[in-house]
């Protein structure tokens, strides 16, 4: 049996936009409706509590952010048969207010982030506004107390979390972005977050426009990418509906640790 045996992909949230709202560059369907999904993972191993990727957000933040509660995360996991008391351990891909709004749902576990991370979001990079801007500065106050009541493990660059788990650091949309390589039945599942936000940031190869070094994001789609086998099927982007079509899904739960009964490059 492969070490993990389950992997939820969560969707809790959702924003309307166009195709031009999500790349660096000019596309020719820029008018055309393409809304971002948003997720927050499960990683299920035999005799293990689930270790959750990434927190997710709010009410308050969608109200200020124009964005859609399609199901509270606290449902969400119910649904996935997981007590949010019982967590253990979550790791957070980056520090971006999608991910880690809603930290006090999980005060029993400790929070994995990368030590470039957490710096950069408390360093005089944070008082340029726009580089500010996708930061909300609550979860990371809450981050920093977490750190002072010892539920904060820092990692330096690639790391091992767990057998069948691994860290691997593709900075670009932020400094200290970690995407989760989990080993499964059917090979190694790359739980990309926001090293591509949708499939067709990979395909196209045109990142999302937020980042911090447009270079180093170029370089962690391609890293990504292989890390996961030179596979769409096997990548899982942050926040594509297309992991929701694609993969065996109920209740707005995709299992992405099955594979898709269409394969990601038919849709591309």
């Amino acid at each position: 049996m492969a070490p993990v045996t389950r992997i939820d992909a969560i969707r809790y949230a959702r924003h309307e936009r166009n195709a031009s709202a999500n790349f660096a560059a000019p596309v020719d369907d820029h008018d055309l409706p393409m809304p971002l999904d948003y997720f927050v993972w499960a990683i299920h191993r035999e005799g293990h509590p689930p270790v959750i990727v990434d927190t997710g957000f709010g009410e308050q933040a969608a109200a200020a952010r124009g964005r859609i509660i399609t199901r509270p995360l606290v449902e969400g996991l119910r649904d996935a048969g997981i007590d949010h008391l019982s967590v253990e351990d979550v790791i957070l891909t980056h520090l971006h207010y999608d991910h880690v709004g809603s930290l006090s749902l999980f005060p029993n576990a400790k929070f994995h982030v990368q030590d470039a991370e957490l710096a950069f979001a408390t360093s005089r990079r944070v008082c340029d506004q726009p580089t500010r801007a996708p930061f909300d500065a609550e979860p990371v106050a809450q981050l920093v107390r977490k750190l002072y009541a010892d539920h904060v493990v820092f990692h330096d660059g690639d790391d091992e979390f767990a057998p069948g788990i691994a860290l691997r650091v593709c900075p670009g949309h932020t400094a200290g972005l970690q995407v989760v390589c989990c080993e499964t039945e059917r090979g190694t599942v790359v739980l990309a977050s926001d090293a591509a936000h949708l499939y067709a940031n990979i395909t196209r190869q045109l990142p999302f426009p937020i980042f911090v070094d447009e270079a180093e994001y170029r370089e962690a789609q391609e890293r990504a990418l292989e890390l996961a086998g030179g596979s769409l099927d096997h990548l899982i982007p942050g926040h594509d509906p297309l992991v929701l079509k694609c993969f065996p899904t109920k209740d707005d739960i995709a299992r992405v640790d099955l594979p898709p009964h269409t394969p990601i490059s038919e849709t591309q």
